[in-house]
């Protein structure tokens, strides 16, 4: 027996096409673009943060000198100065200090110690004498006394954001130490434009509002990217949906064109509604041409069948030669009138996969039904018909196109029966489909069989024997071979699905399931 491979073999090239499909999806595409879209901003914040770390090594280079140069200029005053003339010192302060740069001075007589010991004398911008224990405090707390806490020696650079009671904000650069025999002074100067507090200064790089600005316009072009993407897609999965929904008949009227938002698909819309309409008026002229052809072929085939009897009549018994030929005959236009009817179910079952029927039906008062229709039948071969059916189960289907399917399972299950025993017909619900399960105690099927049954022109029934004129090339067989095929094509049509198994204890069982009616 040689294999028949179902569908054309891949080639080497659609191999690397079907390969090459998870680059080409929308969804690979949007996965690559996310990746990206989170590591150019790494990329980019790491080249950002280095170069804004030496523009700020310069910028406090630049205001640390210029806060050692008015130290040293006010070096001589402070050394100079006495206790008592101290209350004149901020006039002297305030010609070192600018609209940008601000000056404070402490001091801490001699023989104290801690830096809650220093206090105001001079102060540009000017403090509020009620603030300026306030003052004092915050900086204490921000630590700025404590390398002069033991010693009043060495120069203090730092980079401090600070909050004055005032609420204005600024930046204290340097502190410099001068040891006099009065005590130790500190002179701290600050800044307070926008051009150092607008920069990472003393706060992380991310904290800018050049960081934010371009971090809140970078997202907002991720989110728009992804947006279109995601619209893109979900305009195809309701194309998938409709597609599906036409495809088991749940769709009503609703068109492609209807379930469209993105304007950019509208004609493809347009098309898939034309080739849906199209599908629907073939699957409409094939049903018309596959009764029509039936009832061309019935009629000459009903005359010819009629014509026998009277030839019948006038052939003698003993004419053997006669006799043969009108055997042959009869088992020809018996031959002829099912190869008609096969036909027409060939033809009624391509039209139903291009347009399948749906409506709501009670499968269980059909199966009731059709069973009963089967009593004679049953009774003539002793069959005992042991019916478990659950009662109000309703599925979508059409009618003509059911009763192919469970006339066919039920007439195999009959045939294969042996006289006496028991078929089992049970339906029940399964999460969401109808399970519908005819057990025999047939002969069963060969495991390796079990799937090959419900392929197209195979039949493993047992032929006639030999000598029967129906045997002679085995074209006479009323089993085509396109029963079960036509099951599995009718429930595919609809969304069900049909399987084969063998059961344990003898026997075969054909479990089919049907999309249940919401």
């Amino acid at each position: 027996m040689v294999a028949r491979v179902e569908g054309p073999v891949p080639s080497s090239a659609s191999r690397g096409f079907y390969f090459g499909l998870p680059f080409r999806s929308l969804v690979s595409k949007l996965v690559l673009l996310l990746i990206i879209f989170c590591a150019v901003p790494v990329i980019l914040y790491t080249q950002f943060r280095e170069a804004d770390a030496e523009k700020r090594f310069l910028l406090m280079e630049s205001v640390r000198e210029q806060g050692r140069v008015v130290a040293e200029s006010l070096r001589p005053l402070l050394e100079q100065q006495e206790i008592s003339s101290l209350p004149l010192l901020n006039d002297e302060v305030a010609r070192f200090a600018t609209d940008q740069t601000g000056v404070k001075i402490l001091f801490r007589p001699v023989g104290e110690y801690g830096a809650e010991s220093f206090f105001f004398v001079a102060s540009q911008p000017t403090i509020a004498p009620t603030e300026l224990t306030e003052e004092r405090d915050r900086l204490v707390e921000r630590g700025v006394f404590d390398n002069l806490a033991q010693s009043c020696w060495g120069e203090l650079s730092m980079a401090l954001r600070h909050r004055r009671p005032s609420g204005e904000e600024e930046l204290l650069t340097s502190i410099t130490p001068i040891n006099t025999e009065a005590g130790c002074w500190a002179v701290i100067t600050t800044h307070s434009t926008a051009e150092f507090l607008g920069t990472s200064i003393d706060q992380p790089y991310w904290k800018t509002i050049e960081v934010r600005i371009a971090a809140a316009i970078y997202f907002a072009m991720a989110i728009f990217t992804i947006g279109l993407f995601v619209s893109i897609w979900r305009g195809l999965m309701r194309f998938r949906y409709l597609a599906r929904s036409i495809r088991t008949g749940t769709s009503g009227h609703i068109s492609f064109g209807k379930q469209n938002r993105v304007p950019e698909l509208a004609p493809v819309a347009e098309e898939f509604d034309r080739m849906t309409l199209a599908l629907q008026d073939s699957a409409e002229s094939i049903r018309l041409a596959a009764e029509d052809n039936a009832h061309a072929f019935k009629t000459p085939i009903a005359i010819m069948r009629q014509s026998l009897e009277p030839l019948r009549r006038l052939v003698e018994p003993e004419e053997v030669r006669g006799q043969r030929a009108l055997d042959v005959l009869e088992v020809s236009i018996d031959r002829l009138d099912h190869l008609v009817a096969y036909a027409r179910r060939l033809e009624e079952t391509t039209a139903e996969l291009l347009d399948p029927p749906r409506q709501r039906i009670g499968l269980t008062e059909m199966l009731e039904r059709m069973l009963a229709a089967y009593a004679d039948t049953f009774a003539s071969r002793r069959l005992i018909l042991d019916a478990r059916l659950q009662p109000e189960i309703s599925i979508l289907a059409g009618e003509d196109l059911l009763e192919t399917v469970l006339e066919n399972v039920i007439d195999n299950a009959v045939e294969v029966s042996p006289d006496g025993s028991k078929i089992i017909v049970e339906l029940r619900k399964v999460n969401d489909r109808a399970e519908l399960s005819l057990l025999d105690r047939g002969p069963g099927v060969p495991h390796g069989e079990l799937t090959r049954i419900f392929e197209r022109y195979v039949s493993l029934r047992s032929q006639p024997v030999a000598g029967d004129t129906a045997a002679d090339g085995g074209e006479g067989s009323p089993h085509m071979g396109i029963g079960l095929w036509i099951v599995r094509r009718n429930l595919q049509a609809i969304g069900g699905s049909v399987r084969a198994e063998n059961r344990p204890d003898g026997g075969l069982a054909m479990v089919m399931r049907f999309p249940l009616a919401a």
